[in-house]
């Protein structure tokens, strides 16, 4: 559900595979493989770990014709919206056009008009839409001169020339992007190209850097954008493991209360007061009850000070206390355990709600 302090820039609706990009729909998480894409297996495996953790939709690297030829074998054998990114040859577009639910470009590298009109033509005649991806660190040489180095004028000025040739071709089936490494910049270019468009934009800090810093950052600057009301999908770029940048993703939507998905915990940060081992039980959870995909509330308070207030507020909360710790559900007082048993106890109260739930609902739908 939508947070109800932010209001929502409303965009139009662009389809990706079933997903549905802006007017009002869920903000889709997104990553990208980074295995090579004619080892198809491999890339295979790696989409399918990436849904598992939660992902929307999936971006493969299609650099060349092989690369093409082995997207159409991945496309056979995952059930979870890809999108083909593409660069330099845009002959590559029309090539998987036929199965990409979506087609990235880059007005940096892709070529002249005649090029991006038959990319056009491929992606209506497919019915797939184009994600416009324009990135600072490829900016067209004339932008380039114009400007001396990138900033956010020179992203919005390409991102506009190629909103002037979609509209020469008649097709607003897109998707804009307008990235940088720097957060000043990725955000002032969003904030302008939200007032200029209506079209569904796709955030991202570009190039971020490592998974401690580049969180930090794509935190910082899309949770900025997000908090203003612009943005549709987001993508968590990080020199990590891709799942961690679903896993990012995810958090960053959470904490906005903007979607949730899982075990959300809330964890006091554990001082000499703390009763068990706050760090230790919070890590272990996060392990155990990853496979959780419903939404519950843990509140995992290792003192007294703030613990009953927390505890009571979430689904399943436990506050930290001597001789025996105390168990709350639904905000009432539950049991007393002993620190040893404190993960086992709160893992069986999370499956148990869970599947209460479940059954409920069944139920209800009979």
């Amino acid at each position: 559900m939508m947070s109800n302090w932010i209001t929502r820039k409303n965009t139009k609706a662009v389809d990706v595979g079933g997903v549905l990009i802006g007017n009002n729909n869920p903000i889709s998480v997104q990553s990208m493989t980074n295995t090579n894409t004619c080892d198809v297996l491999s890339t295979i495996n790696q989409i399918n770990d990436l849904q598992a953790a939660g992902a929307d939709i999936v971006r493969v690297s299609v650099p060349g014709f092989d690369e093409a030829a082995a997207f159409k074998e991945i496309r056979k054998s995952v059930d979870i919206p890809l999108v083909a990114d593409i660069h330099f040859d845009y002959k590559i577009a029309l090539e998987v056009a036929d199965t990409a639910d979506c087609l990235r470009i880059n007005p940096g590298n892709i070529g002249k008009e005649d090029r991006i009109a038959e990319v056009i033509n491929a992606a209506k005649y497919n019915n797939v839409p184009i994600r416009v991806g324009v990135n600072a660190g490829s900016l067209e040489k004339d932008l380039q001169k114009k400007y001396g180095e990138p900033n956010a004028d020179a992203l919005v000025e390409s991102a506009l020339r190629h909103v002037d040739i979609l509209d020469k071709f008649n097709f607003d089936n897109y998707k804009m992007s307008l990235k940088a490494s720097n957060i000043e910049m990725t955000v002032e270019a969003y904030r302008k190209i939200s007032k200029l468009i209506d079209q569904p934009l796709h955030l991202g800090i570009t190039e971020a850097g490592s998974y401690r810093a580049g969180t930090v950052k794509s935190s910082i600057g899309i949770g900025m954008l997000l908090s203003e009301g612009i943005g549709d999908t987001i993508r968590i770029s990080l020199a990590s493991d891709p799942v961690d940048e679903i896993k990012i993703g995810w958090d960053i939507l959470r904490s906005l209360n903007i979607r949730s998905r899982g075990v959300k915990i809330i964890a006091c940060p554990s001082c000499s007061r703390q009763n068990f081992n706050v760090i230790e039980v919070v890590n272990q959870l996060e392990e155990r009850l990853e496979d959780i995909t419903e939404d519950i509330e843990v509140a995992v308070i290792g003192c007294y000070v703030n613990g009953p207030g927390e505890s009571k507020a979430a689904e399943i909360g436990l506050t930290g206390a001597s001789p025996q710790n105390l168990l709350y559900v639904d905000g009432a007082p539950d049991k007393k355990i002993n620190s040893a048993d404190i993960v086992k106890e709160i893992e069986d109260k999370v499956r148990t709600k869970i599947s209460l739930r479940d059954s409920v609902e069944i139920i209800a739908r009979s």
